[in-house]
């Protein structure tokens, strides 16, 4: 979905990534489940993201959803590689964790991918690293990503970090996205809007694409443009790049 911007020379266009919203992580009986984590943050997001997605569909909005895969023989684990790990790593350890080609690593039920969505198998915290997503964004035309999902402050951070460091501009859907610690998931926002890009909660993220399909069919004049423009550098603590 290509949309213009105020100044006719920018282009927004958007895509979804859904971080690791797997079984293992997120289901009853899944691995964290039976490692007696606290998955009720994660459950808490599903209908949220569930309408996230349905949103996007139907505007046409290309969707990604990120699946982080182990091999069962344990060739992948962090202690093969590191040897300062942090004793939160630990549990993770225990019992294999979305092992791929298993229900555990599987994107769960209610969100599932549909035949034009695309996979991305990871083997780390980021999107990026040793995947394939940078190549299918390009082939898009995307250069505007929207996160959401889980960890906040783990994968889905290091993302749209990774993200904005090689050029897409990038938005966090603060109710679509949730962390096992409250004061790493309000940490992980506040960074994202000092530093990086848009923090949104869903009925603010579906006005700026329905405010972006008024534009691109003609519906404001120049004077409600600017002043809306104006309104929405100010909210969000904005540069004006049409001034540099």
């Amino acid at each position: 979905m290509m949309i213009q911007d105020s100044v006719g020379a920018t282009a927004f266009n958007f895509g979804l990534v859904v971080i690791d919203m797997q079984n293992g992580f997120v289901s009853k009986d899944g691995s964290y489940d039976h490692l007696g984590m606290n998955i009720k943050e994660y459950q808490r997001i599903i209908p949220k993201i569930k309408e996230l997605i349905t949103f996007c569909r139907a505007k046409n909005i290309p969707i990604f959803y990120t699946e982080a895969v182990r091999e069962a023989s344990g060739v992948d684990l962090l202690t093969r590689f590191h040897r300062l790990l942090p004793l939160a790593r630990e549990e993770r350890l225990k019992v294999p964790i979305t092992v791929r080609g298993t229900w555990d690593a599987q994107t769960i039920d209610e969100i599932k991918p549909v035949d034009n969505d695309l996979i991305v198998i990871k083997r780390r915290d980021g999107a990026f690293q040793d995947t394939e997503l940078r190549v299918w964004l390009q082939s898009e035309g995307i250069n505007t990503l929207v996160f959401c999902g889980i960890d906040t402050s783990i994968c889905v951070e290091t993302s749209l970090r990774e993200a904005f460091n090689i050029g897409y501009d990038v938005i966090l859907v603060s109710d679509c996205t949730a962390s096992g610690n409250k004061r790493h998931y309000e940490t992980t926002l506040e960074r994202v809007r000092d530093y990086y890009g848009l923090v949104l909660d869903t009925e603010r993220f579906y006005k700026l694409i329905n405010s972006l399909e008024d534009l691109k069919l003609g519906k404001m004049d120049g004077n409600e443009l600017d002043r809306r423009y104006e309104k929405f550098l100010n909210e969000f603590r904005l540069i004006d790049v049409r001034k540099k």
